[in-house]
């Protein structure tokens, strides 16, 4: 089993990366929010399922092992596949995930492309038990607000995925969403990425401006100085 991959970034596209491994690249499927962040030629760490079928050996990968656990945990909901199982998590937290199967609440997952109605009921009765959503007022797994939307929470789980101080990158992230003047609900996940990148330094500009490229072209940012040579 492979539950994690360390290593420098050979391509990135808007749902998947390629990590080198000792001379080795591997192609991990993501979340649009944690390729976009990628950068080819720097260092990336991903939390990851390997999922074995008889054609084929397929990496999944994650930003957090919270995200990690969630996904696995839908896989195994009957009618969830690993795609199925990513397009949740591309849109939802893993505390919002916990929300919403806390409050029997299957409307969320039927926005997720490829999930019908039973399935997303299937989804709330299967998970019941298994995961908890945050007391009010309690800090949650990703330590955003509550209320925080998707955006905001897909933007977070990027940039604290490549080693940005979790307060550092939250506090970029509400900046951007008041500088906007429009909520993070309205923002989507790419424009609140670059405006989060513009706020965190001078020097995230060049990454800043190439993730409207990458968000038109299929491409993620590249070369782009790393967080520990910028925060």
């Amino acid at each position: 089993m492979i539950s994690s991959l360390r290593g420098r970034v050979l391509a990135a596209t808007g749902g998947a990366v390629v990590i080198e491994v000792g001379g080795v690249g591997l192609e991990v499927n993501t979340t649009p929010a944690f390729a976009l962040a990628c950068r080819e030629g720097h260092e990336a760490s991903v939390q990851t399922s390997l999922i074995v079928r008889e054609d084929a050996l397929t990496l999944f990968g994650f930003a957090t092992r919270d995200e990690l656990h969630v996904f696995e945990l839908l896989i195994g909901v009957t009618g969830v596949g690993p795609k199925s199982a990513l397009g949740v998590l591309a849109v939802l937290s893993p505390d919002q995930v916990a929300a919403a199967v806390h409050a029997d609440d299957d409307a969320v997952f039927r926005r997720v492309t490829g999930i019908g109605p039973k399935t997303a009921k299937l989804i709330t009765v299967s998970l019941a038990g298994k995961l908890f959503a945050p007391e009010p007022g309690a800090g949650s797994a990703s330590s955003t607000p509550p209320r925080a939307s998707q955006a905001s929470q897909s933007v977070l789980a990027a940039l604290t995925g490549l080693g940005y101080p979790e307060k550092v990158a939250a506090d970029a992230i509400e900046r951007a969403t008041v500088a906007a003047g429009i909520g993070a609900e309205g923002m989507p996940v790419a424009a609140l990425l670059r405006a989060s990148l513009v706020l965190l330094g001078p020097s995230h500009s060049g990454l800043a401006g190439s993730v409207a490229e990458a968000t038109a072209s299929g491409r993620a940012p590249t070369s782009q100085p790393s967080p520990a040579e910028s925060v």
